[in-house]
């Protein structure tokens, strides 16, 4: 199966989401992309990432455009402006999912208060997304 992780920015909700997937859906393609992709992945949500056992530095923001001729059987959304400007991906998709989170880039505070956002946004997409692949991908 091809999965496809869609958020505004491509460098902190859809990337984790990416990795986690990429984690326990090994035998699937796992991709992630952003309706205005940022220059690169938040520092933070790779610092977060490594804690959780998962290497996203060498990840990229990609345009979601590029995946418009790929064919996927999820394409999900993980924040509500993505899920607004992309209510029909404009690629093909045979099931579409919104499964919304906080930004963490939107965290403020010290820099404790603002890795701890991460880490908590981080653990609910580690939840979410394995309750996904248990419902969806999971044949055993």
């Amino acid at each position: 199966m091809k999965i496809l992780v869609i958020c505004t920015g491509n460098s902190c909700r859809s990337q984790m989401a990416e990795g986690f997937l990429k984690s326990i859906a090994t035998n699937h393609e796992v991709y992630s992309a952003g309706t205005h992709p940022a220059s690169k992945v938040s520092h933070i949500a790779i610092q977060v990432m490594n804690e959780a056992g998962i290497d996203i530095s060498s990840h990229h923001p990609k345009h979601i455009s590029i995946f418009e001729q790929t064919q996927f059987d999820y394409v999900i959304t993980v924040c509500d402006s993505a899920n607004r400007e992309c209510p029909i991906f404009p690629g093909e998709a045979a099931n579409r999912l919104h499964i919304g989170f906080d930004d963490p880039a939107n965290a403020h505070g010290t820099q404790d208060e603002i890795i701890n956002e991460y880490r908590r946004i981080r653990d609910e997409i580690r939840l979410a997304f394995q309750d996904f692949y248990e419902k969806n991908l999971d044949i055993n």
